[in-house]
């Protein structure tokens, strides 16, 4: 499925978000095979968002869209475990990159990038409000609670305003979500890669601990 620019625009004009009617298309793949650990750390056009060490035993990859109930779920009720059991303890490399399904998805990916300003912790921070906040946002008026965020992050009205209306940060995520389809052949959300290796879907921590723990023996 490509999203072309009509479309595009048709959605935005329904959603509130006509600031982001230059986006480029998006593409979905159905294909699923496993990528090299070569292939899924190559970043593309954006900086990796990531917590932990450079050096850790194991690194996983995520791509999710900030609209994905599953995302969401999993960033609350899963996250957390691998965050105080692997990642802060120095075990895991985490890095979560955008996937945006729909038009909202990628206004809230926009919005993290601005807020953070290639600040790790603090992208992590703004990525978890938006989904705890999914509903409000989603599902409500966007772009007025967009801005709320954004405001409550220390962005005023005109920032989050220039934001949503940055084509190249827009470019620059198309592009990634383009390769991780064409290359990664990632066709849902929430996808994983652990060291390489694929897992789709909502996936609980006792899943993951079977997956990381071999690694770091070995």
């Amino acid at each position: 499925m490509i999203i072309t620019r009509r479309a595009f625009t048709t959605m935005l004009s329904l959603t509130g978000l006509a600031a982001l009617a230059g986006l480029s298309p998006l593409w979905f793949i159905t294909e699923a095979m496993a990528q090299s650990a070569a292939d899924v750390a190559k970043p593309v056009s954006l900086p990796d968002m990531a917590l932990g060490p450079k050096d850790a035993a194991v690194t996983i990859t995520e791509y999710a869209s900030m609209t994905c109930p599953h995302c969401a779920a999993f960033n609350e009720q899963v996250f957390p475990k691998i965050r105080s059991e692997y990642i802060d303890t120095g075990k895991v490399r985490y890095i979560f990159r955008e996937f945006p399904l729909d038009i909202k998805a990628a206004a809230g990916s926009m919005l993290s990038r601005c807020i953070a300003n290639g600040d790790a912790a603090k992208y992590f921070a703004v990525t978890d409000m938006l989904f705890r906040q999914q509903n409000d946002w989603v599902v409500k008026n966007t772009t007025e609670t967009l801005t709320r965020i954004g405001k409550q992050a220390g962005l005023t009205q005109q920032q989050v305003e220039t934001c949503l209306k940055d084509q190249a940060l827009l470019d620059k995520i198309a592009a990634d979500q383009k390769y991780a389809s064409e290359v990664l052949k990632v066709d849902s959300t929430p996808t994983f890669f652990i060291n390489g290796e694929k897992i789709k879907g909502e996936t609980s921590f006792e899943e993951f601990a079977k997956k990381i723990n071999p690694l770091l023996k070995s």
